[in-house]
């Protein structure tokens, strides 16, 4: 009987039984595994979208739910801070570039519709119907009152810094103290006598009286009439139905 040959020992690297896989390197083991956890990036679910680190989550949170106070929602508060520019640009432009002032009067509800519109489509906000009143309204008041406070500014201004100059031609310069004196003067010599009398304005101290309060009440005038058109906008959204899309704030 032929004796048996001796088999070598079988070390760690060599097969341990049939069928087994032998053990493999570490380059190899990275290869077969995949990156390990701390590689991996953001985990995922089966579906494949991110658990985290998404990146999209908070940002569609913010946009479909508009901030909100208790009274005051966030869009009002932009959009009475558009109306603020908006009534500086009417100011200037109709009052210094173009120079017809009666545009500026023309231009307040319109200014006002705009706004309140805009404040509550800003918010997304139909519901209750007194928020979208307290919306429109408060945008509108600072608008109106933006536009009353800067035309109100350059008309004094033109009244205070009035020096009484002239050309030549048109009767050279007056004597008078800058300011509202000045004024009160160029208007006698344009013939304007008549129709100051009638008001009650005798001279230079009873003309300025005249002006402060021809100012005040042109900018309680604009404030109303600008907070006029944005209760307006409201009404007409209060009387739409509310979209039936999930972004409408109605609570």
């Amino acid at each position: 009987m032929l004796a048996r040959e001796r088999q070598p020992p079988r070390g760690p690297g060599r097969v341990l039984s049939e069928g087994s896989p032998a053990e493999s390197s570490p380059a190899e083991s990275d290869r077969t595994e995949g990156p390990r956890t701390e590689e991996a990036g953001p985990s995922v679910v089966p579906a494949g979208a991110p658990i985290e680190d998404a990146g999209l989550g908070h940002e569609a949170s913010e946009r479909g739910a508009p901030r909100s106070g208790r009274v005051l929602d966030g869009g009002a508060i932009f959009a009475a801070l558009v109306g603020l520019g908006m009534a500086v640009t009417i100011a200037i432009s109709f009052e210094l570039v173009v120079a017809i002032q009666a545009l500026v009067f023309v231009s307040a509800p319109m200014a006002g519709l705009l706004i309140g519109y805009y404040a509550n489509h800003r918010s997304e906000r139909w519901r209750p119907r007194w928020r979208l009143y307290v919306n429109a309204g408060f945008a509108g008041l600072v608008t109106g009152l933006s536009l009353g406070i800067m035309y109100v500014a350059l008309r004094l201004l033109f009244i205070y810094a009035d020096s009484g100059y002239r050309p030549e031609p048109m009767g050279g310069q007056l004597a008078c103290s800058t300011g509202p004196q000045c004024t009160y003067q160029r208007l006698l010599e344009e013939g304007h006598a008549e129709e100051l009398a009638a008001v009650g304005i005798s001279d230079a101290a009873t003309f300025e009286s005249a002006v402060w309060r021809w100012q005040a009440e042109t900018l309680l005038l604009l404030s109303v009439t600008t907070l006029a058109g944005a209760l307006v906008a409201a009404s007409w959204r209060a009387l739409r139905s509310p979209p039936t899309d999930s972004g409408a704030v109605t609570a």
